[in-house]
């Protein structure tokens, strides 16, 4: 068998157990414990399982993300709404980093077209794709190594690639923000990515639908002090962003699907 189809199986196993072993996995595929460890420490960084001694665990929870076809699908259309809406507060001939993620790629979708001359600076590689071909556009992938599904950039060489760059903004996707925790992510690396294009920015934007308002997830990314706009669909009075406008940030609230019909209805 080869660590493909092994790690399929060990996927299938773990979702279904919840937990396993080292050495009863080596004993059952007849392959070492370090063979085994290589093969949990791929599907961590899917972001399949949680490494713990002598073993992994299924993420379930503030762990678990869903995949990224799922997050593309979910929220579609008020993922479009703040798109644009985020699209409408970048100026001309900014230099912009444009995070990985279902809602910064809605973002680069909705830059399409609008010929602003953007230099971007990018760790996805689907939103890259998006605006490649965009007139007066420059795009600059980070390096890094690429995480299956999701497309982004990842580690070390992605974080330093940002290092050496100064922004005007940060459109930033996340999978959690809470009046006293701030913002959250489900995975590590994404979220280190994340840390680092914050700090090279001179404006951050977090773009968020309502189902992240209130959420904590499982890797803390900045406190809302550390972020200048958020742009959502969800309720002006949402205990969040109330505690988001105490805290200085510039909450913009789009009319989300459900009020587009309601309007219409009348």
């Amino acid at each position: 068998m080869d660590a493909k189809a092994r790690r399929q199986r060990i996927e299938e196993r773990v979702r279904v157990d919840r937990e396993v072993g080292y050495a009863d996995l080596a004993a059952e595929y007849d392959v070492s414990e370090m063979t085994i460890r290589r093969d949990v420490e791929a599907l961590e960084a899917l972001g399949v399982v949680r490494r713990v001694v002598g073993g992994a665990i299924a993420l379930t929870g503030k762990d678990a993300e869903p995949s990224f076809a799922t997050r593309v699908a979910d929220a579609a259309e008020e993922k479009r709404h703040i798109a644009d809406a985020v699209a409408d507060l970048i100026g001309p001939g900014e230099t912009l980093i444009l995070d990985s993620g279902s809602t910064a790629l809605a973002v680069a979708q909705s830059l399409r077209g609008r010929r602003l001359g953007l230099t971007v600076l990018t760790p996805s590689v689907l939103a890259a794709l998006e605006l490649i071909d965009e007139a007066d556009t420059t795009v600059v992938l980070t390096g890094g190594e690429l995480r299956p599904g999701e497309l982004s950039l990842i580690g070390p060489a992605a974080e330093d690639t940002l290092a050496h760059y100064n922004c005007d903004t940060f459109v930033m996707g996340v999978a959690g923000i809470d009046g006293n925790r701030g913002i959250s992510d489900y995975h590590q690396a994404d979220s280190r990515v994340k840390r680092a294009a914050s700090q090279r920015a001179d404006r951050v934007i977090v773009a968020a639908d309502r189902s992240k308002l209130g959420r904590v997830t499982f890797t803390s990314i900045a406190e809302l002090e550390q972020i200048q706009v958020i742009v959502t669909d969800g309720d002006p009075q949402h205990p969040t962003l109330v505690a988001a406008r105490d805290a200085g940030v510039d909450v913009v609230c789009v009319a989300g699907i459900e009020t587009t019909r309601r309007e219409q209805s009348r």
